[in-house]
């Protein structure tokens, strides 16, 4: 074609030529209008700065917008957003996870996380999760625990929630206090303890942590017990209602409970509204 064009053949004679519609000759490319994507995807990617363009994509989709994820991609590589990947580690063959979840309020897991104010005082995190829709039932935040406080954390969500059929937990001396193992069999509710050394066995309340300290702690600088409190819930907030998890389908655990029979999270009655938990699905 440029051998004709220098050759000063007409265009249309020069499209018949080459085999080319006529309409070829006048074409001219249009760049993509992605400037107002571009300054959303990386306004996204400053919120979540440890999350990739899937779920960057899965955020988009939840505002409302018909976007491709290959054109999401193609936007976070020009953009230099990739984030760097952690080495995987290898995981034990034949390591497997004792009674597994098999539905929504099957088997809760409980654990601590912990992180310090901004004067050095020690924050301790009280995570209760369903293991089955991934929900983050509870975040309390402490200077201390005893298993009364366990307690009555517990007791504020299955005021709401009902209670499951199974706890996991580690041998955390709040766990396995005589008071709170006559307490939960009072309950119906059955213990499951992970053996010592063998954290994968608790693995649903190892990703949670690792997710809560990336998102939030990491993140996040705090002042009292209060702040901690505040930040935690709102993060929880999100984390139930607005985050795509991957193991979802990039669904959020809301999301994924309404499809498995249960409710998203509401305020627990008597309760502060930091506090909250989930609704089972009745009849």
């Amino acid at each position: 074609m440029q051998q004709l064009i220098a050759a000063r053949v007409r265009s249309q004679r020069a499209c018949f030529l080459a085999g080319l519609p006529k309409s070829s000759w006048h074409y001219r490319p249009k760049p993509r209008q992605d400037s107002a994507l571009t300054q959303r995807i990386r306004e996204l990617a400053l919120l979540h700065p440890r999350r990739g363009y899937r779920f960057i994509h899965a955020l988009l989709v939840q505002e409302g917008q018909r976007i491709n994820r290959k054109r999401v991609q193609r936007i976070w590589h020009q953009e230099a957003l990739t984030i760097t990947t952690r080495v995987a580690r290898k995981i034990r063959t034949g390591a497997t996870i004792p009674m597994k979840a098999e539905g929504p309020n099957h088997v809760w897991t409980y654990d601590f996380v912990f992180d310090q104010t901004l004067s050095g005082d020690v924050l301790k995190i009280l995570t209760v999760t369903d293991e089955w829709t991934r929900q983050s039932l509870v975040l309390r935040v402490a200077a201390s625990f005893t298993s009364e406080d366990v307690k009555d954390a517990l007791q504020d969500i299955i005021r709401v929630r009902g209670a499951p059929t199974f706890i996991r937990s580690d041998n955390g001396p709040e766990f396995i206090a005589r008071d709170l193992g006559i307490w939960l069999q009072g309950q119906n509710i059955g213990t499951r303890f992970i053996e010592p050394g063998k954290p994968w066995q608790n693995g649903f309340a190892e990703s949670f942590h690792s997710r809560l300290r990336e998102e939030c702690l990491n993140l996040e600088v705090f002042y009292s017990v209060l702040h901690a409190q505040v930040v935690l819930e709102s993060w929880r907030t999100f984390y139930n209602t607005g985050r795509p998890h991957s193991s979802l389908g990039y669904r959020t655990p809301d999301e994924w409970a309404r499809e498995a029979g249960g409710r998203p999270a509401v305020p627990m009655c008597g309760q502060d509204t930091a506090h909250a938990a989930v609704i089972p699905a009745t009849g």
